[in-house]
Order: C-alpha cells, then structure tokens, then sequence
C-alpha cells in the first residue's frame, strides 16, 4: 500500500516501528538548530543555509520553508522572545553546508509557549532529534514528546491505532487527539518505544561538554569573539580589545546563568567544575525584583545604571575614615553590601536605583571574589567570563575587569566573549551536525 493512501487498518504484527517510519514518514533534512533551557532563559541556536540551489529549493516542503522565514524574518517571537541581530553570523561553514547563525533567547518560563509554537509549525514533521542542555532538556521532555505524538497523529491515522490502547475509539478530531496525549489516556506501550527506536525526541547532552564545545566552535570560526576592557575604572579611557584566544589553554570559565559554575579547561577534552556559586544572574534579578519592583532583566539594568551604589553599601573609608594602609585597602572599596541599610536616615536617602545598583556590585564582587581564589588555586591566569548575566551589562563586566587586574596585581585578566550566553545552544548544534555525519 502506498504512503499516499495509508493504510486502513492497524500495521501487522510483523511490521517494525522503525520499518513503519520508514515507510510512511520519510521526511526531508530538519532545520539544523541546538537548545540550551536554563534556569532563566532559554538559548536557540538556528543555522540558515544560504548556499540552497535552485534543485534543493524546489524540493524543499513547505513546512522548512515556513520555519525558516518564520525564524529569520522576525526579531521578536511573541511578547518575549527574541533575535539578538547584533551577533548573527554570516558565512558560517558548518557540515559542507554555508549559512548564517541565528542566535534566539527566551524566558524559561515561556517555554511552554516555545512547544505551543513548536507545534503550530509542525516541526516534529521535519525534526527526528532536537539537540538540548540545561536543566529544561530534562524539565521539558515530555512535553517534546507530546508534540510529536501530536503532530504524528494528525498527520498519518494509522498511528491513532498504533499508539492508543485497543480499548480508544476511532480519534477523528485534532481537538480529540490534543486531549487524548495531554491526559496520556491509554497511551500504548508502543509509543515509547517507537520513540526509542527512530530517536523521535530531545537529545539531553552533557551542559559543561556542550559549553566547551560550543566556546571553541565560536572562537575557531569568530576571530573577534574574545576581548577585555582596558581601563575599566576609568570611563573616559575604558575600551573593549580584542585579545588573541588561540592558543587559550588552560582557562577558566566563569558560566554566569541563574547561578554560577566555575570550569576549569586544560585542553579540548579535559575540563572540570572546580567551583561555583548559587548567587549568581537569578539572584541578582530576584532581588531587583523584591527590592525595586522591576519585571526583567533589562529594567534592573537600566535601573543599576542610573543609581548610586556608594548610598547603600558601607566602604572602607566609611569606617576608617579613608584608605586602610596596613592591609592595603583603599578607601573606596566595599566594606559591607548594603552595610548603610541598617541605619533609618540612610535608608531615607536611598532610591530603587541605588538598591539596584547595589544589588549588581554585591553579585558581581562576589563572582569574581570567588573566580579569583579559583584561578589562583590552580594556577591559571586567564579567566573567561560567559552568561546572559553579561548580557546589556557593561558594568559588570567592567567591575569583574577592574577586579581581577586590581587585587591579583596584573596577573589575572578578565576575558569576555562577544556571544555571551549562547554557547551551550551552539554546543548542542554542532553535536547534531555529528550525529547527522
């Protein structure tokens, strides 16, 4: 019987489930993409080939064709997610292909609308493996899974009779199948397996293998992908420098998520987490959010900027009087974060701006308190700071500059890459390119 046609009743007992896929859901090549779902925000990583000749347009189905203007004509998905413009890359050789990286982030907490979306463009009819890290690629897998049992009963009936119980009646409506998979009314014991067998589901990969990878990927094919801030105390003479990364080993890498993992990298396959910190990117908009009533992550920035950290936290010269010579601290460094609070006249000078800003320097320092001791107990000298808490955050980057330069004497340099928070989405785009070779 032919694919067009279907066939009209359950498959024989002799049919495989990878023989069935084969033979009536042969699909043309996915959109090449990898996924990172922290804790806050959500990473994708599009690859667009722009190298398709006019034999491969013509044949390409509709739905690639869709997902594909859908993605690249758009910089904003919905009321939160969006298309960093400013770190498309062009020409990208990746897999005998040319294309352009498209690099899409999201609030975790939409992700949900991300499956919605997912489904609406039935990307389960195109995709066999999705490519993820982060703790979401195991919070979200079974709702992946739902859409593509969704998308392949609306698309071929005879899977309704695969998938679902003896006991189901015929399933004629979308609106009876959507029901049916959300409820996992007597699912068949078929389904996952079938899942099993044709690699029909999300690929959870390793978040520190896929960060490593996806850090040299950017790095081998952006030669302008790492820089430091020279003069980060002074706003006048401040300025971003490219540095040369190619010969990086060992480094560490400061990952500023939600929290903070501390990786240390000896070579291409030999890393560690050797430290880390829960008060990292979450903490910082948490308390922004308690402390000034902001809602993301781009109004607490805006907020810090404008504010004045000195009203809220106490500092050297606050208790000494000026520097303290003996243990060579100077007076403007910070004694106690938000050490002025305790005091009720202080605390009536203070705006939601200074809290904010506060709010960052307290995070920051202590990020780099702990990445310093971290790169001097294993004796490494460069220091790479990555996350979407850089991100629209030139203060803290600054900060984290002026640090490390200042209390290692010059023998720590704070590095930072152009894409930011990307890196574990462009780790797992490059694992689908190898599982696909």
């Amino acid at each position: 019987m032919s694919a067009d046609s279907g066939p009209s009743k359950p498959l024989c007992n002799g049919t495989s489930t990878i023989e069935m896929c084969n033979g009536y859901c042969s699909k043309p090549h996915m959109p090449w993409f990898g996924m990172d779902i922290g804790g806050t925000l959500a990473k994708l990583v599009y690859f667009e080939p722009t190298d398709v000749t006019p034999d491969e347009e013509e044949l390409e189905v509709e739905t690639l064709r869709t997902i594909r203007r859908y993605l690249t004509s758009n910089v904003a998905y919905g009321s939160d997610g969006v298309r960093d413009v400013h770190l498309e890359m062009k020409n990208v050789k990746l897999a005998g292909r040319v294309g352009t990286l498209h690099f899409i982030r999201f609030p975790t907490a939409s992700m949900k609308s991300f499956i919605e979306l997912a489904k609406e463009k039935k990307l389960a009819t195109l995709a066999d493996t999705i490519c993820a890290t982060g703790g979401g690629a195991y919070k979200f897998e079974e709702d992946f899974n739902k859409v593509i049992l969704i998308l392949l009963l609306w698309n071929c009936s005879m899977f309704q009779h695969y998938f679902f119980s003896p006991s189901v009646s015929c399933i004629c409506s979308s609106q009876h199948v959507v029901e049916c998979v959300n409820t996992n009314r007597r699912l068949s014991p078929r389904f996952y397996t079938f899942l099993q067998e044709v690699e029909l589901a999300l690929h959870k990969l390793d978040e520190l293998q896929m960060l490593i990878q996806g850090i040299n990927f950017i790095d081998d094919t952006y030669p302008s992908e790492c820089f430091y801030w020279a003069h980060p105390d002074d706003e006048e003479q401040c300025k971003k420098v490219p540095f040369d990364f190619s010969d990086p080993y060992p480094y560490l890498v400061v990952n500023i998520g939600s929290g903070v993992s501390i990786i240390a990298v000896k070579s291409q396959g030999d890393y560690a987490r050797v430290s880390g910190t829960s008060l990292g990117g979450g903490t910082f908009l948490g308390l922004c959010c308690l402390l000034t009533g902001c809602n993301t992550f781009e109004e607490a920035i805006e907020m810090a900027a404008q504010g004045d950290s000195k009203k809220v936290d106490k500092l050297v010269k606050d208790i000494y009087g000026g520097d303290y010579d003996k243990f060579n601290l100077p007076g403007h460094v910070v004694a106690s974060s938000f050490g002025h609070m305790m005091c009720e006249d202080h605390r009536k000078t203070v705006c939601k701006e200074d809290l904010a800003r506060s709010t960052l320097v307290t995070i920051t320092n202590n990020i780099g308190s702990i990445a310093r001791m971290t790169a001097l107990n294993h004796g490494i000298n460069k220091v790479v700071f990555v996350g979407n808490f850089l991100r629209v955050n030139p203060i803290a980057m600054k900060l984290l500059a002026y640090a490390m330069e200042y209390w290692s004497k010059g023998q720590l340099k704070a590095l930072f890459l152009e894409h930011e928070g990307h890196f574990g989405a462009v780790g797992c785009l490059i694992e689908l390119i190898k599982e696909k070779r």
